[in-house]
């Protein structure tokens, strides 16, 4: 009977953990640095990786730089460059932060709730502080968030002709959405 009850604490206890913690392996980011030159530098990457804790409010988001898709070939190749992104040293941009405010939300209760995450932002090795609203949207068991904010490309070495002349935003705009489950 005892050893019964221990294992049926332990695996309430386990469950209790694992519901904490949300997943995903489909997150949206878009990376929009059109300008009036130029609409092209726009893409697309659908298969970013992201967690979310209930419990701590810690967020994680990775993506792969390769998986940023254009439509235009010759600027995704600009983009993985070694002048741009250098996707080969480079393969990846990552954020790592904390929901601010995290009693404010709900976990438990169908709803919407806008708050702010702070954390920190990594291109190309370069970490660099944001905090940027977000938008957290609780329907059952599925968690959705959406953030949008702009970062400064010069801040992370990225700079260029393109940049220069203009053709490309010089603080492009970053779109992140993602469901967890």
């Amino acid at each position: 009977m005892k050893r019964t009850f221990i294992l049926f604490v332990a695996l309430v206890f386990s469950a209790t953990l694992l519901a904490q913690k949300k997943t995903t392996t489909s997150a949206v980011i878009a990376f929009d640095a059109s300008t009036a030159i130029d609409e092209l530098p726009k893409a697309v990457n659908k298969t970013v990786i992201g967690a979310l804790d209930t419990k701590t409010g810690k967020v994680q988001f990775e993506a792969a730089v390769k998986n940023f898709a254009f439509t235009n070939p010759s600027i995704q190749n600009h983009f993985n460059s070694a002048k741009w992104m250098n996707s080969d040293e480079f393969p990846k941009f990552s954020f790592t932060g904390t929901i601010n405010e995290l009693k404010k939300i709900r976990f438990t209760k169908d709803g919407e709730y806008k708050t702010t995450v702070t954390g920190d932002l990594i291109i190309k090795d370069v970490t660099k502080p944001i905090t940027t609203p977000v938008t957290i949207t609780v329907n059952g068991n599925e968690i959705t968030t959406s953030a949008s904010f702009t970062i400064r490309l010069a801040d992370y070495g990225i700079t260029g002709v393109p940049i220069d002349a203009g053709k490309v935003a010089k603080e492009p705009t970053i779109s992140v959405s993602a469901s967890l489950k």
